[in-house]
């Protein structure tokens, strides 16, 4: 099936065949660019919160409710995977703090997971994940009218579907909604490396009518390697297509796969010339066409973070941008265009609180 799907779209439009083609391919990058973001772009650099009930904190997500007003969730506990790991919000307003981390879950007998936030059918919604690891979660969600002030009752997706799995859903240009998922069967190290059930893939869930209702489709995985691709996040192009990038278990790449009819079919995934430690990464297509993705820029070890900017629809990037470095991880970025045009950037710093940067676009060098 990807086979024909790839011919398909190499005959309708054949600067995508050599991107695909030369992506798979290349040969690492040398050496590591140390350059950061200039200083200039730097709108403000905050923690979403200093003090809190918890000491590890960990996969953010933010959206703008409305103009000017910004929410975040992530999950926290004592660590990745206790059973106190909760989901946590916390709201922003202009120029004001955050306000303190507020708890949205109650699940005292296991662990919350990767929540996403999304705007969809007027409301904001919430959704996270239930279960004692990612081979056995579960998928739900939460709704908010008035940008996480007060909550409606939780939702529980049917089996088969766990909504988007790290990174925040697309709008498409016709009204489609695609929500990234993925399946994590058996880890490095705990199972037999030949055994049947060791299967890491992409999925895609897609909804005509506003999420109401949702159909998969895929799965998206690497030929020949099963223990694959895990956590797409989305852009579209000026023709139409949607791409997805992932991140891999098996090659410090990022991989890519492209669907030519709104998320319905899509390509085999193919490795690119990002190089990423097999750790989350996110992109927005900002409203002047640019692309700019956040991810680890390095083959190994989750720091520093970075930024990349792509002026042709991601096929060739900037050389990468050190949003921050030090002791500890960096890591699992969330990156949104506000209404203003400004980017706003979350991610994990040290596990142990949520990083806010706010980046003027237009200042950034090299895009």
């Amino acid at each position: 099936m990807d086979e024909h799907i790839l011919k398909g779209i190499f005959r309708r439009r054949p600067g995508l065949a050599c991107l695909l083609l030369l992506t798979a391919v290349a040969p690492a990058a040398s050496g590591q660019n140390r350059a950061e973001v200039p200083t200039e772009a730097v709108i403000s650099r905050t923690f979403v919160f200093v003090d809190a009930p918890f000491s590890s904190a960990h996969a953010s997500t933010i959206v703008e409710t409305k103009p000017g007003e910004l929410l975040a969730a992530w999950f926290g506990g004592s660590r990745e995977g206790a059973d106190d790991v909760e989901i946590w919000t916390s709201r922003r307003s202009g120029d004001r703090d955050w306000t303190p981390p507020a708890v949205v879950t109650s699940y005292p007998e296991m662990p919350t997971w990767n929540p996403v936030l999304f705007n969809i059918g007027g409301v904001t919604r919430l959704y996270f994940k239930i279960g004692p690891s990612p081979r056995e979660w579960i998928g739900a969600y939460r709704e908010t009218a008035d940008a996480g002030r007060t909550w409606g009752d939780v939702r529980y997706l049917p089996a088969g579907l766990t909504g988007p799995v790290r990174a925040k859903p697309i709008r498409l240009s016709d009204g489609t909604l695609l929500a990234g998922t993925s399946v994590e069967a058996g880890y490095d190290g705990d199972t037999p490396r030949d055994a049947p059930y060791r299967s890491w893939a992409v999925w895609i869930e897609r909804s005509d009518d506003d999420g109401s209702s949702w159909t998969k489709r895929g799965p998206v995985a690497i030929p020949g390697e099963p223990f694959g691709v895990i956590q797409p996040t989305f852009w579209e192009t000026d023709a139409g297509d949607v791409h997805i990038f992932m991140r891999s278990a098996t090659t410090p790449r990022v991989h890519e796969a492209v669907s030519s009819d709104h998320g319905l079919t899509w390509s085999v995934a193919r490795r690119t010339r990002l190089p990423n430690p097999n750790s989350g990464l996110d992109v927005v297509r900002l409203r002047d066409g640019r692309l700019v993705l956040v991810l680890n820029h390095n083959e190994t070890g989750r720091n520093p973070i970075h930024l990349v900017v792509s002026t042709d629809e991601g096929v060739t990037w900037s050389a990468p941008l050190i949003l921050e470095e030090g002791p500890g991880e960096y890591s699992y970025p969330a990156v949104i265009e506000s209404a203003d045009g400004l980017l706003q950037i979350t991610y994990t710093w040290r596990r142990e609180r949520i990083r806010h940067v706010v980046i003027d676009p237009d200042r950034l060098s090299g895009s």
